[in-house]
């Protein structure tokens, strides 16, 4: 591998994660979006580089396009930007430091033990199939879990609004 594929790849993996610990550490959640959406676009770029382009599509398209849009139309429709930050549930930041350092040590373990386990064999036949045959396949056989989620994404940004919703009072009904 060139050094210029090397340096090019350790700057990309620099950005996605300082785009993931922007995204994390930030206050505001519109900022958060954003860095999530970099981070989407980083990961695209990565995937292009190591020889996957249907992969870096597919990111762009559903992640830091749709799924995004989503999230920003959500947080500008409810307002949660301006909403104070507050731990809602007794202990959570506890528990999430003890599962990261549980995740940390999982890691730290299967660095250890990763060449004392060997390489998995591969089956004979691995089929590689073009992008038109994969849509094909998951556009006829795998039609109802792609609906499904559909379905799941839209009820929970209906629930999201009712949960947050606020009836104010109209000036008219104020006078009945």
């Amino acid at each position: 591998m060139p050094v210029i594929q090397i340096v090019i790849f350790a700057i990309l993996g620099l950005v996605a994660v300082g785009t993931a610990v922007g995204m994390l550490l930030s206050r505001n959640a519109v900022y958060a979006a954003l860095f999530l959406v970099l981070n989407f676009a980083t990961i695209a770029i990565l995937y292009l580089i190591l020889g996957a382009p249907f992969i870096a599509l597919a990111q762009i398209t559903v992640y830091a396009g749709a799924i995004m849009v989503l999230f920003l139309f959500v947080i500008m429709l409810l307002g949660v930007e301006k909403l104070p930050f507050k731990e809602r549930l007794r202990g959570q930041r506890l528990i999430a430091i003890l599962l990261g350092v549980v995740f940390l040590g999982e890691a730290v373990l299967y660095l250890v033990y990763r060449g004392q386990a060997g390489q998995l064999p591969l089956p004979d036949a691995i089929q590689f199939v073009s992008p038109a045959e994969l849509g094909r396949v998951l556009f006829s056989q795998y039609m109802l879990p792609f609906e499904i989620t559909s379905i799941i994404l839209l009820a929970a940004l209906v629930g999201a609004i009712v949960l947050t919703h606020h009836d104010k009072p109209t000036p008219a009904a104020e006078q009945i």
